[in-house]
Order: structure tokens, then C-alpha cells, then sequence
């Protein structure tokens, strides 16, 4: 169950993600987090049941942010493209941007941020809701695309939903290889099977 909003609460995970910017979580303490948000030790524990309980909140939202982006993205496309054409050539934009080497961090934390998941019940919960979350919502525009007459029905939206999400957190296994795959390939390949295999 989502924990209600407060402004506090709200300090201390943003001060605890901010802080997730420049350290591993493993090198972050709660005095740390304390300094940087300004905010008592009694509070941090009046809304959070442990110090690992703020992690995982502070992971969850790191994990979440740059997808809802993505997902804003996709939903302003789907709005504003006037042909299967126009929305094609944004979905590549998409992928350059998602797929662009300086994202190597951003796709590696949602992969760690997901195998934390084996060693805690709590967070294994609590990211799955998150991650139904993001699922619902690729696949609510993938209904939308349907609708439009520009997605085949015979391609399941939310199995579209998790196929979009898979292959950006997917790219990790070429991140940490020392000779990558072109991303030019990638990309292409990427866009391939979108305009071949999911769009009409």
C-alpha cells in the first residue's frame, strides 16, 4: 500500500535520492541524510519504519522518475502525431534519447533497484506496485495506439508494455561489456520490430 504524502517525508526522500546521485546506497547513513535535509532524527522515524524503509522509498522514486518521463513523452506523441509516419519518426527520437550511452546509469539502477528485490520481501512489494504502475500506464497508450488504428490488435498491449520496458533495461548486459554492440544497430533493430511487429 502507497504511504501517504508529507512534506517531510517528501524532504527526506528527495534529500536520500539526491544523495543516491553521488554514492552507492550502501555508503549513505542517516545522519548523512539528516545533515542534507535538515530534518530530525524522531521525524525520519516517525515516517519511515527504518532507515532501509527511506532507501527503498528514495529507490522506488529513482526508479519511477525518468519512466514516467518517458511515458509523458510517449503520451504527448500519441496526442499530437497526425500519421503513423510522424509517430513512427518519434518513437525513434524516444529510443535515441533511452537508448544513448549516457543513460548507462539510469538503466543500471532500475536493474539494481530490481534485484534488491530477491533479499526484501517489503521492497519486493512495494517496487512491484510501482512497477504495475508504469506497466498500466504503457499499456493504457498502447490501447490508445490501438485505438487510433495505428497498433495492431493482434499485439497485446501490455505484453507491448513490458517488450518496451525490457529492451531499455535489457541494454545493461551490453552497458557492462567491453566491446558494445553498434547503437546504431540497436536502434534500428529496436525500430524494426516497432514498425514491423507492433505498429499497423
Amino acid at each position: 500500500m502507497a504511504k501517504t504524502s508529507h512534506p517531510t517525508r517528501d524532504r527526506l526522500i528527495e534529500t536520500m535520492a539526491e544523495l543516491l546521485d553521488g554514492s552507492d546506497p550502501e555508503h549513505i547513513t542517516a545522519d548523512q541524510v539528516l545533515s542534507a535535509s535538515g530534518v530530525s532524527k524522531g521525524s525520519l522515524y516517525h515516517h519511515f519504519e527504518d532507515f532501509e524503509d527511506l532507501l527503498e522509498a528514495a529507490l522506488i522514486s529513482r526508479f519511477s522518475k525518468n519512466v514516467d518521463a518517458t511515458i509523458d513523452h510517449l503520451a504527448s506523441i500519441l496526442a499530437t502525431a497526425g500519421s503513423r509516419d510522424e509517430l513512427l519518426a518519434a518513437l525513434r527520437k524516444v529510443n535515441d534519447f533511452d537508448q544513448d550511452q549516457s543513460r548507462f546509469r539510469f538503466r543500471l539502477e532500475r536493474a539494481r533497484a530490481a534485484g534488491l528485490t530477491y533479499s526484501s520481501p517489503r521492497f519486493h512489494d512495494a517496487l512491484g506496485i510501482e512497477q504495475q504502475r508504469l506497466t498500466d500506464a504503457f499499456t493504457d497508450l498502447f490501447v490508445e495506439a490501438q485505438n487510433k488504428g495505428w497498433m495492431s490488435t493482434e499485439v497485446d498491449a501490455r505484453a507491448a508494455a513490458v517488450f518496451v520496458q525490457a529492451y531499455t533495461v535489457g541494454r545493461v548486459v551490453d552497458d557492462i561489456a567491453p566491446e558494445k554492440v553498434n547503437p546504431l544497430a540497436w536502434i534500428d533493430l529496436i525500430m524494426r520490430i516497432i514498425d514491423k511487429a507492433i505498429l499497423i
